[in-house]
């Protein structure tokens, strides 16, 4: 990492400010979005896209952009910029848009801050729930002023795991993998935001999190809470992960290799990624 740690002390502070703002314009898109214009991405109906998703990101880029001219983005609708800059913004502004249009609370803002390709600060802001969870790498992770740490599971039958599927890549591994997780006792849960269900993995709400095939705006925030709260992520940036996206794991040590053998081998783009745990 080369930017000085009074850099990233201004990042992580001002990501957290700009969070919490772009959280509270969603709340008012959120709150009249009955008038809001819905776009499909595609031919995939479940890929939608709204004039909200655009103008939060439109905000959080322009605001980042003032405050650190340097700093490269990557962005769900706004694509990329600078991707040679060494510190690297990626920004969902909506995460679990489908459940913000049909009117359910698992949505989120998510920014992220990876710096010469690690990620390094995470933010995910839900204004449902009032709750902001953020991390900075060998900082911790935390919940407002609460700090995350990951389950005691060592067996899936011992919590909840979240799980999700792409629909474009990966599907087909989706409904073996229950099969085989319901054989062993465990239960799945699913509530349509990457960025939340890997809060709450690092939180130690679910024991782990799999997803056939996510973007890296869905997580690469969520991977810096999960690594600072203790837990494992297999190698999600491998290859092109920054832009293509990858199948992804996250878990707490105890049931990582578990769920992992439960995948089989569609997950190991790379081995789980060990973080030191915070005293």
């Amino acid at each position: 990492m080369t930017t000085t740690d009074e850099g990233l002390d201004a990042r992580y502070d001002y990501a957290r400010t700009i969070a919490l703002e772009a959280a509270r314009m969603g709340m008012e898109y959120y709150r009249n979005r009955s008038g809001l214009t819905i776009e499909h991405k595609g031919s995939d109906r479940q890929d939608m896209v709204s004039i909200a998703d655009k103008r939060l990101e439109e905000f959080i880029r322009s605001r980042l952009a003032e405050r650190f001219p340097e700093d490269g983005f990557v962005g769900e609708e706004g694509g990329t910029l600078d991707l040679q800059a060494c510190c690297l913004w990626v920004i969902d502004p909506i995460d679990g848009t489908a459940c913000f249009l049909n009117g359910l609370h698992n949505w989120c803002v998510s920014i992220g801050l990876a710096i010469a390709g690690e990620p390094v600060i995470g933010v995910i802001a839900d204004p449902n729930h009032d709750e902001l969870f953020h991390g900075c790498r060998g900082r911790g992770a935390f919940v407002n002023d609460t700090p995350l740490r990951v389950s005691e599971a060592t067996h899936v039958s011992q919590g909840l795991l979240g799980t999700g599927t792409f629909h474009k890549e990966g599907k087909h591994h989706f409904i073996p993998f229950l099969e085989r997780l319901l054989a062993e006792g465990g239960m799945f849960f699913r509530n349509g935001s990457g960025a939340l269900t890997t809060a709450y993995v690092a939180a130690g709400r679910l024991i782990g999190y799999y997803e056939t095939h996510l973007k890296s705006w869905d997580c690469l925030a969520g991977l810096v809470l999960v690594k600072e709260a203790g837990g494992l992520a297999n190698d999600f940036l491998a290859g092109d992960g920054l832009l293509q996206g990858n199948p992804y794991l996250v878990a707490c040590p105890g049931v990582y290799a578990q769920v992992e053998a439960l995948i089989g081998p569609s997950i190991r783009i790379g081995q789980p990624e060990r973080i030191r745990r915070n005293s």
